[in-house]
Formats: structure tokens, C-alpha cells, sequence
């Protein structure tokens, strides 16, 4: 019987659960607890949240992701591609329409995933995905400037949008506090230098306590640094959420409606991003409907906990993969680790200075930021590709997510179409003779170890799913990809090959194309994929393509 398609992978990897599985989950729990403490209430000011909030949504969501969603080893919690959504709710909507907006994401997210729409994910395209992410970067970097100068703005002065901020921080340039800098470019220079000598403990943990030290201990740095007890209110012992002030009118919920479908759209494709990040990782495969469920249950939980939404953060999940962390169990450890913190060392939070906080968001920022693929597909990408990474990347700096999400996707399916538009041509059958058709496969005697596949259709981002389904077997030596009808390729697809040949190469297995048409030729050339495989590996017909697998295989 087919196992039930929303079941949580925690109750799949239980039944051979081990006591030495659990030691390598509770190292690997404890040290990305480590890691998220600092991070997530980093993430919660850049949020615009009390930064207690930050860690809420790690306990919370960290915990209920790991136990309801459908990976092995996602670790769920404040991220950066919501620090900026979540400010600008919490700015026009209150912390009632925040609350309102996450319960109803979750609920989309949990329908999304009973109604099976994981694999719809698919269908956005890593141009979007790299334009949107390289945008809140930027925004979360110019967000930060403030706080790493020690800027001081004048009495109801609260920016809100990136641009708004710039002029903001260009107006009182003047209030600048060279204590703040120096403890921020100090803070910066561990999170770079630091992870070069040693990486068993975090970067950002050190930079915390260095930043701390030195406005405890240099002479007129107290004065001249804010830290975050200086700002903010630092709770101790669990949440009290009081639902009696909220706002839960009809004309609230219409308001949040848009925000709402926000989040729950970038937790899916977050989430879903970071799990096929996880399973190579460790050799696993996720369930896509059952992560929705769970990151549903999650933002739902982390809300009512007092936190903010939350989606699988990449960065901590590679880190519980790289420390031993194969089953759910690691990101529950994660979460209870977490829940002691809250309840017993909380206060001493309020002794990070603020510069050390954008120090550590600046990090955030750059590494979220994949400018070496945005550079990439900047100039390797069809001219259509390059336009839709641009237009999102600016339309997510200037105005929000949601214009640029919505802009970039109707863009892609109107290029999309011409495309195809211009690809598609109706002819009129031909009956070929078997005997005489001098191009067909079946004519052909195959060796066992050179697998042969004939690629039809323009190969685009709807499409590239289709490569990961080729099969290496362990005794291939040769795998020949027959392009004659393939028109077009985009650079989604053209990821999805060079992923495909990275794995022929780590098999170590020849990869050979054959019959590549003009256009997939061309993207193939300037994105540098044809050098990579090798000039002689691209062989204009099939015999051709079968003679040359034959040698390397001698």
C-alpha cells in the first residue's frame, strides 16, 4: 500500500532510529542552536520586532517543522527574505496584522499542501528566485547602515522602505559615532577572519562577545554605543500573548490578505528550496506537500508562541547536515536548546551592542546575496532571462515582494509564450520506412555501460525537473544526451545540466551530447557548460556520439 502522501518524514525515520543516531543529533542540535541564537535575534530588529521575538520563532517553528514536515533534517526559523516583509507589516499593520497575516499563511501553507502543490513550486524560475534574493540582501544591508554608523535620527523620523532609509541615513550622516563604527568594523572583521582558523565555534557567537566586551570595558564606549537593552525591552520566561487589544475586524483581515499570500508564497518556495539544498546533502529525498503541512503548523505555532513567520533557513540546515544531523530529531534538540536559553540566560541578551547585530546582518545579507550567480546569469543568460532577473531584483529594492513576484511571473510567461511562439512549427506527417530511416535508435546495438537519452521539447524551467530522473547505473561508463529535438534550453535547465554533469563526473562517467541545436548550443557556449564537457564530447550526430563512447569505454 502507498504510504499516505502527507505522512512526516520523523515518523518514517523513527522505525530504525539508534542510540547512536541520537548522539550525532543531539551534537548536531546543540551546535545549530548555537548558531541560530545570535542570528535569530538579529533577524528579529531587522524585522522590526522585539529581538526576544526572533528567538520564539526558532522554538516554535524549529520545533514543529522538524516534528510535522517532510525532510530529514530542515531547520526552520527567522530568515532574511522575511526580515524585510515583516518590518513593513509590522509598520502599517501593527503586530495584531502581523499575527493575523502568519495564522492565515499557515492555513494557505497547509492547504498548498493537502492539495499537493509542492511540485508546483517548480514553475517559478531561479531567475525570480535569484533577482527576489539578491533584493532582500541589498534591502537588509541599507537597513543595517544605521545601526553600523551609530546614526541617530530626529524624532519621528521611521523609515520604511530601502529608499526612504537611504535618504534618511544620507540626511543625518552627521550623527554619526565613531565608537559604533569601531565596534562594528571589529565585529565584521571576526565574522570574515575568524571562520579561516577555526570552525567549531560560530563566528557570530565570538563577534557577540568581543562586541559586548568592548563597550563594557573601553573608556567612553558605553556612552557612545547602543546595545540592545538600550532599545529594547529584554523579556525573561516564556511569551504572554494578549489577544485582547488585537484588531481581528473584517477590514483588518482584508487589509493583511496581500501580506498573508506573501508569506505563505516565499515560506513555500524558502522551505522547498532549502529541503532540495538538504537532500544532497545527505543523499535523502524530501516530500514537498508534507514540508507545506509542516511549515503551515510551524508559522501557525510560531505566531501564536509570540514569534514571527518562519521558512527553512539554508544556512542552518547545511550546518546540522555537516555536524551529523540525519534525522528530525536534530532540529527538535535545536528547539528545546533554544527554550533554555530563553528561560535562563535571556537578560544577558541585552548586553549586544547594535553595530555587532548589523555586523552579523551584513554577513546575513552577503551570503543570501548569490552575487556570483546573479553576476553569472547576468552575463551568460538568454537576453529574456537576464531582463526578468533585473526587473525583480529592482522592483524588490524599490517597492516589495509581492510587485516584484507578481511583475517577474507575468513577465516569464509573456517571454515564455513568444518563445514558444516562435519554437512551434505544424508539419504535415511523413511515413518513414524503418528500413530506411537511417537516424533511428532502434537500428542501433547499445554496449550495457553507455546509457542513451533522447531529450524532446525545448528544455525550459517547467521542464528541468526531468533532468534529475537520469538514472546512472554503477556500471556506466557513458551517457549520451540526444538533443535533436530540443529548440531551446533557458538557464534553469541549463542548472539542471551542469548539476548532471557534475554527477557524471563524481561517478566518473563521460558525458556526451549529440545533435545540439543552435540555440542550446549558443547558451551552452557562453555559460562556459561546453568547455567544461569538452569540445570533442559534442558530436553532431547519434553514430557519432556511439563511436566516441565506444573508445572511452575500451
Amino acid at each position: 500500500m502507498k504510504s499516505f502522501y502527507l505522512k512526516p518524514k520523523f515518523f518514517s525515520v523513527m522505525k530504525k532510529y539508534s542510540a547512536q543516531q541520537f548522539t550525532k543529533d543531539l551534537t548536531a542540535g546543540i551546535i545549530v542552536a548555537i548558531i541560530a541564537l545570535p542570528l535569530s535575534i538579529a533577524l528579529a530588529l531587522a524585522s522590526g520586532v522585539e529581538p526576544a521575538c526572533g528567538i520564539y520563532t526558532a522554538i516554535a517553528a524549529g520545533f514543529c517543522v522538524s516534528l510535522f514536515g517532510g525532510s530529514r533534517i530542515q531547520i526552520a526559523g527567522p530568515t532574511a527574505a522575511f526580515a524585510s516583509i515583516v518590518a513593513g507589516i509590522v509598520a502599517t499593520q501593527g503586530m495584531d496584522g502581523l499575527f493575523i497575516a502568519t495564522i492565515i499563511a499557515g492555513i494557505l501553507l497547509i492547504a498548498m499542501g493537502i492539495f499537493r502543490f509542492g511540485s508546483l513550486i517548480k514553475f517559478i524560475p531561479h531567475t525570480i528566485t535569484t533577482g527576489f534574493t539578491s533584493g532582500i540582501a541589498l534591502t537588509i544591508f541599507i537597513g543595517q547602515i544605521k545601526d553600523f554608523l551609530g546614526l541617530t535620527y530626529a524624532d519621528g523620523v521611521k523609515p520604511i522602505e530601502t529608499i526612504e532609509k537611504i535618504e534618511a541615513n544620507i540626511e543625518f550622516i552627521g550623527s554619526f559615532s565613531w565608537q559604533s563604527l569601531v565596534v562594528g568594523a571589529v565585529s565584521l572583521a571576526i565574522l570574515i577572519i575568524y571562520p579561516k582558523f577555526e570552525k567549531k565555534v560560530p563566528p557570530s557567537l565570538i563577534a557577540v562577545f568581543a562586541g559586548a566586551l568592548m563597550v563594557a570595558f573601553i573608556p567612553g564606549f558605553e556612552d557612545g554605543v547602543y546595545t540592545i537593552r538600550d532599545l529594547y525591552t529584554i523579556p525573561s520566561g516564556l511569551p504572554v500573548i494578549n489577544f485582547s487589544g488585537m484588531d481581528f475586524s473584517f477590514e483588518k483581515i482584508s487589509a493583511v490578505l496581500p501580506d498573508a499570500f506573501t508569506i505563505a508564497v516565499l515560506a513555500a518556495i524558502e522551505s522547498l528550496l532549502s529541503c532540495v539544498v538538504a537532500d544532497g546533502m545527505v543523499n535523502s529525498r524530501h516530500n514537498s506537500n508534507a514540508e507545506l503541512v509542516g511549515q503551515g503548523i510551524g508559522n501557525i505555532a510560531s505566531v501564536l508562541f509570540g514569534g514571527i513567520p518562519a521558512t527553512g533557513a539554508i544556512a542552518r540546515t547545511a550546518a546540522n547536515a555537516k555536524n551529523g544531523g540525519r534525522t528530525p530529531v536534530a532540529g527538535m534538540v535545536h528547539a528545546v536548546v533554544l527554550l533554555l536559553v530563553l528561560l535562563f540566560l535571556m537578560p544577558y541578551a541585552g548586553l549586544i551592542p547594535m553595530p555587532t547585530i548589523a555586523a552579523i546582518l551584513f554577513m546575513v545579507a552577503y551570503n543570501m546575496s548569490e552575487w556570483k550567480k546573479f553576476l553569472h546569469i547576468a552575463k551568460t543568460a538568454p537576453k529574456n532571462d537576464i531582463l526578468i532577473l533585473l526587473v525583480t531584483f529592482i522592483l524588490t529594492v524599490v517597492f516589495d515582494l509581492v510587485v516584484a513576484i507578481a511583475v517577474g511571473m507575468v513577465l516569464t510567461a509573456m517571454l515564455f509564450m513568444k518563445r514558444m511562439s516562435d519554437e512551434t512549427s505544424v508539419n504535415g506527417w511523413k511515413y518513414i520506412d524503418p528500413d530506411t530511416d537511417k537516424d533511428s535508435i532502434d537500428l542501433r546495438e547499445v554496449p550495457k555501460d553507455i546509457r542513451v537519452y533522447e531529450i524532446s521539447g525545448p528544455l525550459f524551467f517547467g521542464a528541468a525537473d526531468k533532468i534529475p530522473e537520469i538514472i546512472l547505473k554503477d556500471y556506466t561508463r557513458c551517457l549520451i544526451l540526444r538533443m535533436r529535438a530540443v529548440p531551446s534550453l533557458d538557464s534553469t535547465a541549463l542548472s539542471a545540466l551542469e548539476l548532471l554533469h557534475k554527477k557524471c563526473e563524481k561517478q566518473g562517467v563521460q558525458l556526451i551530447l549529440s545533435h545540439v541545436n543552435s540555440q542550446p548550443l549558443q547558451v551552452m557556449k557562453k555559460s562556459g557548460f561546453y568547455k567544461a564537457v569538452g569540445k570533442d564530447n559534442f558530436c553532431p550526430h547519434i553514430d557519432d556520439a556511439l563511436r566516441r563512447a565506444e573508445n572511452i569505454s575500451e
